[in-house]
């Protein structure tokens, strides 16, 4: 188990590595000068010369690319993701004052998606009644095809300027949060319900679902002792890989609903090609989905017996 923790991690390691080298690459390939940009906030206002050089020599921008590459990943390895362009403000504190936002928004939309997914899946494969099944299993397709900036839109012209129900914009506590929550968490859990009820139903099949029936147990405690543990690893990875989805789904859902979080942050910084601020937030972000991925990866083998088993001969070789 040791040594299938110790290659999670270095592989965890590797990806934080490559979301910091891409991003790195694409952002200094882009046309244009993060520096005039800046500049260029307030054309009125005369700039002297020397003052965008200067500014060029404070963040690095006159040295060769390589070595602002290497010296960019020296800091962020001791957890420096430097300043912003346009503001001055730390990176670090630019993210931590959106971060509270968007990770209420990121984590009720997961919890929708996990049990409203979760329960459609179960009901769908326990329910004996072909129709129901066939009712269920279609929901799922029409949930994941159903565009983020229109489900807003949709919940928006419904619950909030038809009935009233919740503030269209800001709003605080459960109001301000019901609405995107729900539009990150239908496409997830649309896909997690898909996951899940395959995995459920090819369990179903398997021998040892028989023995279990043949041994006096009822449908329903079969599933819930027998069927319903092993089922859940794929739709955990499926929910595991959609962390990132949700983080980078934020960004329309709080365009939508004018929250301030993470995807407001991330938009200013693409306009004004803020590069310090939208590599941090690329770091950040990956950092989140192999933390994730690794607590899923630990999980797998309590919940799949045959996943063990796969660890432990990997271990003795």
């Amino acid at each position: 188990m040791a040594r299938y923790v110790v290659v999670r991690v270095l592989q965890a390691v590797l990806v934080l590595w490559a979301a910091f080298t891409g991003s790195f690459a694409v952002l200094y390939l882009l046309p244009g000068d993060p520096v005039e940009l800046a500049r260029g906030a307030d054309p009125g206002v005369p700039v002297d010369p020397a003052a965008i050089e200067e500014m060029r020599q404070r963040y690095g921008f006159d040295k060769p690319v390589w070595q602002q590459y290497w010296t960019a990943l020296e800091h962020a390895a001791r957890g420096d993701l430097g300043r912003s362009i346009g503001t001055g403000q730390s990176v670090t504190g630019a993210i931590t004052e959106a971060l509270p936002s968007t990770l209420a928004l990121a984590a009720s939309s997961l919890a929708l998606a996990v049990v409203f997914g979760g329960a459609l899946a179960v009901a769908a494969a326990y329910t004996g009644k072909r129709w129901l099944r066939g009712l269920l299993t279609a929901l799922p397709p029409i949930g994941a095809s159903a565009p983020t900036f229109w489900v807003g839109l949709l919940l928006l012209q419904v619950f909030s300027f038809r009935l009233r129900l919740v503030p269209a914009f800001g709003g605080t506590g459960f109001d301000g949060v019901v609405l995107p929550a729900v539009t990150l968490a239908i496409p997830v859990g649309a896909v997690i319900a898909q996951v899940l009820y395959g995995s459920l139903a090819q369990t179903w099949r398997q021998p040892f679902v028989e023995v279990a029936f043949a041994k006096g147990g009822s449908r329903r405690w079969v599933q819930a002792r027998h069927v319903l543990r092993p089922a859940l690893a794929p739709a955990l990875t499926v929910a595991g890989i959609w962390v990132g989805t949700v983080l980078a789904g934020s960004v329309v859902v709080e365009t939508v609903f004018s929250r301030a979080g993470i995807g407001r942050l991330t938009q200013t910084a693409v306009l004004t090609q803020d590069i310090p601020v939208v590599q941090g937030i690329v770091v950040i972000t990956a950092l989140a989905f192999v933390l994730v991925n690794l607590a899923v990866d630990l999980v797998h083998p309590l919940l799949d017996p045959r996943v063990a088993q796969v660890v432990r001969r990997g271990a003795d070789r």
